[in-house]
């Protein structure tokens, strides 16, 4: 069975247009079978994209798991002076993102697998909709690896689905030396800013 976060999904190619609706910004986005939300923009992506923070201006921002690039393209329009990283390990994803962005104009984003973002780069801003599927192990890796790499007055915007663990994430990182605060609750989501302590 594949699996969105896999490297290579099997499922057969699928490409279906998602148009994306927020306040003050509208565009569109290819996606595809076996990228995480094939067809349709995830609810917690959108709430996410509704409700967070307005981002800075400039700096360099992390898409962690960046699927078909919703969020990567959504930052790199609303701050087309910043650096926008976008991240996944599903090829699919990385190539319908890189698509995506092209398809936009957009030239500030630099898509890639983890290994391939330089080791001295830092992020003012990291948005994601973590991948809770891959397990709490594989989950607690993956954001110790990001997360440590915040700039000093960096800041995460996570959003995570109250009935797959959103609270316990929030007390887990709290141990891991970093202060949460729960911006918001909507429809079984929570909106999660982390930060160094």
């Amino acid at each position: 069975m594949s699996h969105y976060f896999d490297n290579s999904p099997s499922a057969a190619s699928h490409p279906e247009i998602v148009e994306v609706l927020l306040p003050g910004d509208a565009f569109d986005y290819v996606s595809d079978a076996g990228v995480f939300s094939h067809g349709q923009l995830d609810a917690g992506t959108k709430i996410l994209l509704s409700d967070a923070p307005t981002p800075p201006p400039t700096g360099t921002f992390l898409d962690l798991g960046c699927g078909a690039g919703p969020i990567t393209l959504a930052l790199a329009r609303r701050s087309p002076t910043a650096t926008v990283w976008a991240i996944d390990v599903n090829q699919r994803a990385l190539d319908l993102t890189r698509s995506n962005a092209e398809r936009l104009h957009l030239t500030n984003v630099k898509v890639g697998a983890p290994d391939d973002v330089p080791d001295d780069v830092v992020f003012d801003l990291i948005w994601s909709n973590p991948p809770i599927k891959v397990g709490k192990d594989l989950l607690h890796r993956m954001l110790t690896r990001w997360l440590a790499r915040l700039a000093p007055n960096g800041h995460a915007i996570l959003v995570v689905n109250k009935n797959l663990g959103s609270d316990s994430l929030a007390r887990w990182l709290g141990t891991e030396g970093y202060e949460v605060e729960r911006l918001g609750s909507r429809r079984g989501y929570r909106l999660l800013d982390v930060w160094r302590a």
